[in-house]
């Protein structure tokens, strides 16, 4: 839902007292009115990254990052039980951040596109900063 825009009520909030920027204010409020996404767009963004929010499902990207690999294999690597990798991996997966393939009775999982590699890495060079 696109907001309204007042301009009186713009020009009561202007930042400055003489009200010298309102037009460059009204532009960037339309502007951003109209680039930034509908609500719902924004409400599935938040859910995408609350998927983040877990250092179980941070750990078994990471491990993901050298390549396909089976829930045995996660498990041995992360000193962690497969019972707990399977569960975070359905997560995972539900958000669409790994894929699986099927080789026999072993499962292997990838990160599903160079995407996931992008925000990883981005977040790890943003928390070094």
């Amino acid at each position: 839902m696109k907001a309204v825009i007042d301009e009186n009520v713009l020009h009561d909030l202007c930042c400055e007292e003489d009200h010298s920027g309102l037009k460059e204010h009204m532009a960037l409020v339309k502007k951003l009115n109209n680039e930034i996404p509908p609500e719902e767009e924004l409400f599935d963004l938040a859910d995408f990254f609350k998927v983040f929010g877990d250092c179980t499902r941070i750990r078994i990207l990471c491990a993901l990052l050298y390549g396909e690999m089976c829930v045995c294999d996660i498990a041995q690597a992360l000193s962690m039980t497969q019972s707990a990798i399977s569960h975070q991996l359905r997560v995972l997966k539900q958000a669409a951040l790994v894929r699986s393939r099927r080789e026999g009775k072993t499962v292997y999982y990838m990160l599903s596109d160079d995407h996931i590699i992008s925000i990883l890495s981005q977040g790890l060079e943003h928390i070094e900063e």
